[in-house]
């Protein structure tokens, strides 16, 4: 087949580099090789656009055994256990088809993790709709909720937390990014690295069908007006298959037989040879004969670029195929020597015992695109906003408005549809700041989140940036775990745009001056490019997945108030910022000017200071200020409590909109026994850090001196009103 422009456009690549390919292989592509080259060289896959900014980022720390580069990262929480973990994003897959898109993006996380010799133990997700009014969202936010809940149940691993945001960005093009988080002893991690020559080369797990077929390429163009015509590029998942194929690996990862092992993701069988090859710096010779195809007169360039679910590629140690063999076999999977390991530094396909394709690894891999793009600094508009020139409104009703609002309203609805507690180590589930999950059988465990803030992002992307770090941060802190390391999912609109470019540029700035600062690496993540429909681009929105370490898992924190008659203090200071505010958007529709200003300084001695109260067993509830502010984080302690609080108006600021709503950052509000109190305050006092007593715990009652009372039972009915109705 003579390749046209026409193809190669269809293929996802530009003209310019079609003739790089030429120019490496010294001759044309056929057809196959053609697919192969547009599969590593999307952007999904090649990090083209990103490659530049994302080297920029800290990698490295205390903790950390494995950085970027593998399948996921890798953490040391001591005792010989590691944490493995990484977040990915199914955005286009899922706007196209909710359910497969988003329980094919779980299988697809589960397995980064599990191909490293770790068990999974906790699934995390953020999810982006579009507006409710839309007429597309309802049906994409239970086609997403139903995925993600039928994948994760299934297969029997806990969905412990996330976030659930609407916003009009997300019309054409939602996001579905998943975590996941798994365990594993030090000396049992296992890389993707080829190693030695005329090795086997194994596929295992499910046979190979025509699902998913230029997925990667899709999630790497921007949607059009036929976006729908791309449904055959999603992939369609087994979690039941799934959970074989993990037991089987994670049985054969007991001994010595594995070299390395891949999960055959994006571009399938394509990306994971590749990058076995690619970084074992060996060839790899493939008969595709020989892969098992569930489907009929499967073609060569069908094989390699299907993204058929629940498959592996493993390199064995020699006279271990029969062991190995055993072990699939007891659980009901396919095992087929496929291929070997070479010297010739080439990808070779063999077909029916004839080559079809070949082509060096490194013009796949190390010599694929790199471009540095023009991006241009986002332009600040700074315009102070008036609050004499807004109409009046009662300090509750402005409360009201936004407990009812689509992003601050109770989801159990969502929750509710994820099994929470199987394995039974879930310590404390979805609806504190962080989901904690005992390490088995010790009396210590992990904390995880995950944040996003787009608004802030879109509005200065360098702030925006580094708060969102800084809230995953803090949300750790809040139920006493120290914060280890994060991975991110870095959803953004298309870097051929230099405005899109800068915000991406920008944002990684502050993603990477607070985690330098707080030493709060990035260990693993993704990039996904491209969100946008017919030029519509969606907000920056990296999403920032933490994890933490409670070494003594006595007596866990959460953020609802625990007694009555203790005192309320609120750590750090309250200058009222209410620009890009919650009270705003909610309350007048105004989404301008510049997020709150982040002093990382504060950031880390705040925090650091509130772990220690901790330690001492000092907190009976702890909660972090963000989106909504003071009081907005109040009444969420009270609300998931019989116990709720009067609070003091403030002495300081006069404008008590500014000083209940504004969403100044570095401050939490912490739950303490009058007991307590004076060593708590002495604590803070020696550390220098500003605090207020803010009031008392009350029953059954939500107060603010002199304004209003409202009923706990009250507040529970307004917050869980919207999704009732919905």
């Amino acid at each position: 087949m003579k390749i046209t422009e026409k193809i190669i456009k269809k293929h996802g690549l530009k003209l310019e580099e079609y003739e790089n390919i030429k120019k490496l292989l010294k001759r044309e592509p056929n057809l196959l090789e053609l697919g192969i080259f547009s599969a590593m060289w999307n952007e999904h896959c090649s990090y083209k656009s990103s490659r530049i900014h994302l080297k920029k980022l800290p990698t490295k720390g205390k903790h950390v055994i494995q950085g970027p580069g593998e399948n996921a990262g890798v953490i040391d929480i001591g005792d010989d256990d590691a944490i493995i973990f990484k977040i990915e994003s199914h955005n286009h897959p899922s706007y196209i088809e909710p359910y497969q898109g988003a329980a094919t993006g779980v299988g697809g996380i589960l397995r980064d993790v599990f191909t490293m010799g770790a068990r999974p133990i906790a699934l995390l997700n953020s999810i982006h709709f579009g507006s409710p009014t839309h007429f597309k969202t309802k049906s994409l936010l239970n086609g997403v909720v139903s995925g993600i809940g039928g994948y994760g149940n299934c297969i029997g691993i806990p969905t412990v937390a996330g976030e659930t945001k609407f916003n009009e960005t997300y019309n054409e093009n939602i996001l579905v990014n998943a975590m996941a988080v798994g365990h594993a002893k030090k000396d049992k991690i296992f890389y993707s690295k080829a190693k030695g020559l005329n090795k086997s080369v194994v596929y295992v797990g499910s046979k190979t069908g025509r699902d998913g077929i230029h997925g990667a390429s899709m999630a790497s163009a921007e949607f059009d007006d036929n976006s729908e015509e791309k449904k055959p590029t999603v992939q369609v998942g087994d979690p039941f298959t799934e959970k074989l194929l993990m037991e089987a690996c994670l049985e054969l990862m007991k001994d010595n037989s594995i070299i390395s092992i891949q999960d055959m993701g994006a571009a399938g069988l394509t990306s994971s040879s590749v990058e076995m090859a690619s970084k074992g710096e060996l060839g790899i010779e493939l008969e595709l004969d020989k892969v098992p195809c569930r489907e009929e007169n499967m073609s060569p360039y069908e094989m390699m670029l299907s993204e058929s679910q629940e498959r592996m590629l493993i390199i064995l140690e020699d006279g271990k195929e029969e062991h190995a063999k055993k072990i699939f076999d007891k659980w009901d999977l396919d095992f087929v020597v496929i291929g070997k390991t070479t010297n010739t530094n080439n990808l070779t396909l063999k077909f029916n015992k004839e080559v079809q394709g070949e082509i060096p690894i490194e013009a796949l891999a190390s010599k694929a695109p790199i471009y540095n793009r023009e991006w241009t600094k986002k332009i600040i508009k700074k315009k102070k906003i008036n609050l004499k020139d807004l109409k009046k409104i009662k300090l509750e009703d402005a409360l009201v408005k936004i407990l009812s609002s689509p992003n601050h309203s109770n989801k159990s609805w969502v929750t509710n549809q994820y099994d929470q507690s199987v394995m039974c180590d879930t310590v404390q589930k979805s609806g504190s700041d962080a989901a904690i999950i005992r390490i088995h059988n010790k009396d210590k465990a992990i904390a995880v989140s995950v944040d996003s803030s787009a608004n802030y992002c879109k509005s200065h992307p360098v702030t925006g940036g580094k708060q969102i770090v800084c809230e995953n941060w803090r949300n750790l802190i809040t139920v006493g775990a120290k914060p280890l390391a994060i991975t991110n999912c870095l959803n953004f609109g298309n870097p051929e745009n230099k405005e899109i470019m800068g915000e991406f540029a920008e944002c990684l700035e502050g993603i990477k001056e607070a985690c330098e600062f707080l030493n709060y690496p990035v260990v693993s993540g993704n990039v996904s490019f491209y969100n946008g429909t017919n030029k519509k681009n969606i907000y920056p929105t990296p999403v920032i997945g933490g994890v933490g370490l409670i070494k003594r898992l006595s007596k866990p924190i959460s953020h609802n108030f625990k007694k009555n008659n203790s005192s309320i203090i609120l750590i750090g200071k309250t200058f009222g910022h209410l620009e890009q505010s919650c009270f705003l958007k909610e309350n007048y529709s105004i989404i301008e000017g510049m997020p709150p200003e982040i002093n990382l300084l504060n950031e880390k001695n705040n925090g650091e200071y509130l772990l220690k109260l901790i330690d001492k067993n000092l907190i009976l509830s702890a909660h972090d200020i963000s989106s909504g502010g003071l009081i907005t984080a109040l009444s969420e302690m009270s609300m998931n409590s019989k116990y709720g609080a009067k609070i003091l108006k403030p002495k300081k600021l006069t404008n008590l909109f500014e000083y209940f709503f504004g969403e100044d950052q570095a401050r939490y509000i912490v739950e303490i026994d009058t007991n307590n109190l004076i060593k708590v305050k002495k604590i803070l006092k020696d550390g220098n850090i500003y605090f207020e007593e803010i009031g008392i715990t009350q029953k059954d009652q939500f107060e603010i001196e002199s304004e209003f009372n409202i009923s706990i039972k009250e507040l529970f009915k307004i917050n869980n009103e919207w999704y009732n109705n919905f």
